[in-house]
């Protein structure tokens, strides 16, 4: 299975915003966005200009790297969306947030999404009463996610579910503290996706 296995603070570096690659670190003074604002490389601090492609193109790099897909990955993404009804960039993000490694994240089970994924390959949920490992499987309305038993004697697991207790999951998803487990209840509105992220300039990309 593909990833990006580079530097996380570059990618925030380079698209100038933070993107909550690394969980508890991005709201750390260790946060390199915040101790070095300018892109990486030789000629990171150079102020340029973008053309309306290059504005484009930022916007889809960003999604990308929120919801860690590789190029091919994200462009299938976007061929979906375009096949259902209504707006494409909204059925896109609303994909993206599918992800069994997004909900996850969402839940407050993992403090990245990053994490999120690690923590389903390692076969740490189970989806509706069944183990599972596939980071990018879609979750469907009326599934329910929840920690598996053994896997809660984890003491890293433990302070996820700790954390997680205390944190209010989005109005599209349920969460149940005493059981450890999450139900989706509906599909997410474009208003309950708080990404930075202008989607229709991606849609526009892609129809060039």
């Amino acid at each position: 299975m593909a990833r990006y296995t580079g530097p996380l603070c570059r990618l925030c570096r380079r698209e100038g915003i933070k993107l909550y690659l690394k969980g508890d670190r991005c709201y750390s003074s260790k946060c390199a966005i915040d101790r070095r604002s300018y892109a990486p490389g030789m000629h990171g601090q150079r102020r340029k200009k973008l053309s309306e492609y290059g504005l484009q193109l930022r916007e889809k790099q960003k999604a990308r790297r929120i919801y860690g897909v590789l190029e091919r990955q994200f462009r299938t993404y976007f061929e979906r969306a375009e096949r259902q009804p209504g707006v494409t960039g909204e059925n896109l993000l609303r994909l993206l947030e599918r992800r069994l490694d997004n909900v996850v994240y969402r839940l407050g089970l993992a403090t990245s999404r990053q994490e999120a994924r690690q923590l389903v390959l390692h076969g740490h949920f189970r989806l509706n009463g069944r183990k599972v490992n596939i980071p990018s499987l879609l979750v469907r309305v009326g599934d329910e996610i929840e920690v598996r038993e053994k896997s809660r004697e984890s003491s890293r697991i433990k302070e996820l579910m700790e954390r997680a207790a205390d944190r209010t999951p989005p109005a599209w998803l349920e969460y149940d503290a005493n059981q450890a487990r999450g139900r989706v209840v509906a599909f997410p509105t474009r208003d309950q996706i708080d990404i930075p992220v202008k989607e229709q300039m991606i849609v526009e990309l892609y129809s060039r």
